[in-house]
């Protein structure tokens, strides 16, 4: 028997999904190989209780934590087991990363083409595999899909603050925004880079999208160590139409646009302290931004190959 936990955020995704959430408890028990595993389910209750539980079991030893929510709820349970890892009990296991998308986005499910619908998600965890993915730190904040600064970061700040969740939500505020934005200029030196750019947008890419299937960055990898940083042209609003069809179409990296740099570990310097996103999560962050990829650095539940 493998030990494996559930952290559920109640309050990620739709209303629709919220009430959905109520009834997993069941599905769960109902869905899940007891064969094979022993179920542990936990509700989160505030805004980084899901890191709190999934250290306590990375470092009991548990052989999987699953979170179920978005693309918030998948970076705190990561962070959460990637330092709950490095204390764990000496002799147990490795614990990996199970994910039941139930947010808005999903863009690290959508990547690892993890079922969207949970009672799928839950049977492929009973023939699943782990295997070793990249993470990236932005000033030592983890994340497991995307980063950047820019007008996606705008887009999510306004969207954290949206009463109704939901892909139409995100595109009305995209919309929105767009007009009325102001490109600025980034600096980005390291891994012998040294590149000054006047951008739209600026996104760092473990995972190839911010979620909805957005491609932002459709060769990146996570399993490569390295970040796709994808910079969108200041002149972006001209060819609007054109990159969105490209965005979700998967070929925006090919857009006259759309600059791409591939890299380890660079910084950013940017001209003012604005708007930054972890994972479609605005956050407070300095002006300049250290970036980096950990190789390896978690291990995720996937659909076993053979």
């Amino acid at each position: 028997m493998k030990n494996i936990a559930f952290i559920i955020n109640p309050v990620s995704g739709s209303k629709e999904t919220q009430n959905a959430k109520k009834k997993l408890p069941k599905i769960i028990m109902q869905t899940l190989d007891m064969n094979q595993w022993l179920p542990n389910i936990m509700f989160t209750e505030y805004a980084g209780h899901a890191t709190e539980l999934a250290y306590q079991f990375a470092r009991m030893g548990f052989d999987a934590v699953v979170a179920v929510g978005g693309d918030g709820t998948v970076n705190e349970v990561a962070k959460g087991i990637v330092e709950g890892t490095r204390y764990k009990v000496q002799g147990t296991r490795e614990t990996a990363l199970g994910i039941l998308p139930m947010g808005s986005g999903n863009g690290f499910a959508r990547h690892l083409n993890i079922p969207i619908r949970p009672n799928k998600a839950i049977e492929m965890l009973n023939h699943s595999e782990p295997i070793s993915v990249d993470y990236g730190l932005a000033n030592n904040r983890l994340f497991v899909s995307t980063c950047g600064t820019g007008f996606d970061a705008v887009v999510a700040d306004n969207f954290a603050g949206s009463n109704k969740r939901g892909f139409m939500t995100y595109l009305q505020n995209t919309i929105k925004q767009a007009f009325s934005y102001h490109p600025e200029t980034y600096h980005i030196v390291g891994d012998g880079i040294d590149v000054t750019h006047k951008a739209f947008l600026v996104t760092f890419a473990n995972a190839n999208q911010w979620g909805y299937e957005a491609l932002i960055a459709p060769k990146a990898s996570v399993q490569d160590g390295k970040m796709d940083i994808m910079l969108m042209s200041s002149h972006a609003i001209l060819g609007s139409a054109s990159l969105a069809l490209r965005l979700f179409a998967g070929n925006i990296d090919n857009s006259y646009f759309m600059d791409t740099i591939r890299a380890r570990e660079i910084t950013l310097e940017r001209e003012t302290v604005a708007p930054f996103h972890i994972d479609g999560d605005p956050v407070e962050m300095e002006k300049d931004i250290h970036i980096r990829i950990i190789e390896d650095g978690l291990k995720v539940l996937v659909e076993k190959r053979f």
